[in-house]
């Protein structure tokens, strides 16, 4: 298959967008598609980039069957399409996470059965249980939380959090969503021949996101710095001590353009992906570094109280994507917030409306 056609759902938004264009750089003969319903704001700007770039645009809700009725074969579908809020489905938003994040995901599935293409799913971490990340055995640093040594959660070592972390218990119904879809994934392997690659990701961020206070907080933070706006640490004290690892929008492309080439290599396979240990921060560090890099001290307030669905660290454990492809990711924090700061930078009057609130 020497030019495949490639279809990527969420075409439009930070993950899909950057996928779509680092592919068509990389592989000009390449049949790229980005589908993408244009809900999240700031996405439309992506538009003419791609339009540059002689990427096919589809404005289409993968909630809507009827959108996905393509009359084209497609040898890859990346699954980018998600709402990827946490927080979402707590209240009023609840239908629309369920009938984007699961219904969306099987009605694309289902083009996938008809296409005979490969699906490669981009999950999340958050397929693993609040209660069970409560119980991870940590202390506290002088500007972070840190993994203890002893651990009694399978799955939790050191390293991070692996594959074989217990399943059980509530998670969000985000995350349900998105577990529910890679339980899907399967039943669509053995009844239509659907092949599949589901990789879990952990916080991703760089160039092109959209942040926000409930989703892309590593864009909020170097935007809060860059206009001089105050950030806030919420729950464990207050004291910003929580730990992410991310993982650098590049590093992201890495994985999958070494799926889509290496197929037979990760067919049937789940994996954790992030950034891992070297690229971990707290909220209190990224303000440090923040600051260093934009060259703004902002202020920081405090709430002590934790909130439902916070979580004191999550460290993705790579061993298992890294043994078997040899992925790992190359770039840390500093780079991601040096790329989101010079990103914006350029960018200012389009991004200061959407970004600077």
């Amino acid at each position: 298959m020497s030019n495949p056609s490639i279809l990527i759902t969420g075409g439009c938004g930070f993950v899909g967008s950057n996928l779509s264009l680092m592919l068509k750089e990389k592989y000009p003969a390449y049949s790229i598609v980005a589908l993408d319903n244009l809900k999240r704001r700031g996405s439309e700007l992506n538009l003419p980039k791609l339009k540059d770039a002689g990427i096919e645009f589809i404005h289409g809700d993968i909630r809507n069957t009827e959108d996905l009725n393509l009359e084209r074969k497609f040898d890859y579908i990346i699954d980018a399409a998600a709402e990827p809020s946490v927080m979402a489905g707590m209240g009023a938003t609840l239908n629309y996470v369920i009938n984007t994040n699961l219904t969306g995901t099987i009605n694309t599935l289902e083009l996938a059965a008809r296409s005979g293409a490969k699906f490669i799913f981009l999950s999340t971490s958050r397929v693993y249980p609040i209660p069970y990340l409560e119980q991870v055995n940590y202390t506290e640093g002088k500007t972070r939380f840190e993994i203890s040594a002893q651990q009694s959660i399978a799955g939790m070592s050191q390293k991070g959090i692996s594959e074989s972390f217990p399943l059980d218990k509530a998670r969000s119904i985000y995350g349900a969503t998105k577990l529910a879809s890679e339980l899907m994934l399967e039943e669509f392997r053995e009844f239509f021949d659907v092949n599949y690659v589901i990789n879990r990701c952990g916080v991703i961020a760089g160039p092109h996101q959209m942040g926000k206070v409930d989703q892309g907080v590593m864009t909020l933070w170097v935007a809060r710095h860059y206009w001089k706006k105050d950030v806030a640490y919420f729950g464990y004290g207050g004291t910003g001590k929580q730990v992410r690892d991310a993982m650098h929008i590049f590093d992201v492309f890495d994985l999958v353009d070494y799926e889509i080439h290496n197929f037979h290599k990760v067919n049937g396979q789940i994996f954790n992906a992030g950034g891992g240990l070297a690229s971990s921060v707290s909220l209190q560090e990224l303000t440090g570094i923040c600051a260093e890099i934009t060259g703004n001290k902002v202020g920081a307030s405090s709430v002590a109280e934790n909130r439902k669905g916070d979580i004191p660290l999550y460290i993705t454990d790579n061993t298992k994507i890294t043994t078997e492809t040899g992925w790992k990711p190359k770039r840390n924090i500093n780079d991601i917030v040096t790329d989101t700061f010079n990103w914006i930078h350029k960018n200012e009057k389009q991004l200061k409306p959407i970004l600077n609130s």
